[in-house]
């Protein structure tokens, strides 16, 4: 359960599978826009997204979770985190 200075913020998510590198594009039309590497096979660009976006909230992999779309390229993705970098991801 997250602290009472926590939050959570609800991204829509366009993912790009069996790009050349994984990286997060920006935002286009209000849906984040990011690259994956890996292949749409077995969960592994699903992975590769968690890790991106992890790595681009600075956040842990464990509190980034997929909502809606697992087999879909447009993904809803839960990001649990503190306040402060709750207010940096919605800008």
């Amino acid at each position: 359960m997250p602290a009472a200075e926590d939050a959570s913020v609800t991204i829509n998510v366009r993912v790009v599978p069996r790009a050349s590198r994984s990286e997060v594009v920006g935002m286009q039309d209000g849906v984040l826009r990011v690259r994956i590497a890996a292949p749409p096979v077995d969960g592994a660009a699903n992975e590769e997204l968690i890790r991106v976006l992890a790595k681009h909230f600075g956040v842990k992999k464990s509190l980034i979770k997929i909502v809606r779309g697992e087999t879909s390229k447009t993904k809803v993705v839960k990001v649990v985190c503190e306040q402060s970098v709750s207010k940096r991801i919605r800008q």
